[in-house]
């Protein structure tokens, strides 16, 4: 079980997770934001629950999806909101966009919009890891769409020849842009990809962050002691569609009764009646962390509007 310290070092991440993404939603009408969004809203919990077992200098590499993990590895919420206006004080300098955040401050080396291809990225941190004796573990996060590239095979087998230190984290959310999981692949055992190569896999319901922090620090003992990759499937659902600030039910892609059955399913009230039941975290807690992250998301949009513009090289 959680202590009552790592319990509102959680809530912390998922709220400032959610609200900000909200909020994205929302100020994205004004059109300001010259780059597509990718949002997370209802996946809160994977990347939460996974860099509570991280350590600083524990690296992650990211998705075109990326803003959960950037938040959740305590990265600069202004520097974020910053570059999605494509602001030089961003954390790519107004370059990149929402779908390229990069920090290496706070071990956020980069994201990308290539399906997979951050994967063989975080396989060479762990290499380098291993060879110069630092103790750190390196993080891909990819859907379950990049399990159909073949980088994804390829990187597990180079992981468990060389028994490098990577967690692989899977957020399967069941849909690839618009193609459900099981019009693509005969069976949903992603967390078992890796048993040819002799990787221990672990399936995780991705809502639960309390079942993802407990799996996590069990893959993240396993890499550290020098044993190899860990593979985890985390089982979870985007309320909004694959790009933009709605969610896509009138399209017809999802059907609002699964939409439905998902929202109640909502990690961030599972993991406060989890609070609740173990008395780790009051409601009246929980509602001065909230109000205390939105004047911070508040503040981070007056400042990146407020912002230079990207200074473009010719």
């Amino acid at each position: 079980m959680m202590d009552p310290k790592t319990a509102a070092d959680a809530y912390s991440r998922l709220i400032i997770i959610r609200l900000t993404e909200e909020a994205i939603a929302e100020e994205y009408k004004q059109q300001e934001m010259k780059c597509p969004v990718h949002l997370s809203i209802g996946q809160e919990a994977v990347a939460a629950g996974v860099s509570l077992c991280l350590s600083d200098q524990d690296v992650v590499f990211s998705t075109h999806r990326c803003h959960s993990h950037y938040l959740a590895k305590n990265g600069d919420l202004n520097r974020m909101i910053a570059e999605l206006y494509g602001k030089k004080e961003g954390c790519a300098k107004g370059l990149g966009g929402s779908m390229h955040l990069i920090d290496e401050g706070v071990g956020m080396m980069g994201s990308s919009a290539i399906v997979g291809g951050s994967i063989p990225l975080a396989v060479g941190a762990a290499l380098s890891f291993k060879m110069f004796n630092q103790p750190h573990i390196a993080v891909p996060y990819f859907g379950d769409g990049a399990c159909e590239e073949g980088v994804f095979h390829e990187s597990l087998n180079f992981a468990a020849l060389k028994k490098l230190p990577v967690i692989f984290v899977c957020e399967n959310n069941a849909v690839a842009t618009s193609s459900p999981l099981l019009a693509r692949r005969p069976a949903n055992n992603i967390f078992q990809h890796g048993q040819v190569f002799g990787i221990p896999g672990y399936q995780v319901d991705g809502n639960d962050l309390a079942s993802v922090y407990a799996t996590a620090k069990r893959a993240r003992e396993h890499a550290a002691s020098g044993k190899g990759p860990v593979l985890i499937e985390a089982r979870t659902y985007r309320i909004m569609g694959h790009v933009g600030p709605q969610q896509d039910c009138s399209s017809g892609l999802r059907t609002q009764e699964e939409w439905d059955q998902w929202k109640d399913a909502c990690p961030i009230k599972r993991f406060e009646a989890y609070c609740d039941e173990k008395n780790l975290l009051s409601e009246s807690e929980r509602e001065t962390m909230r109000r205390s992250t939105q004047l911070q998301i508040q503040e981070a949009f007056e400042i990146a509007k407020a912002g230079a513009p990207a200074e473009w090289i010719a």
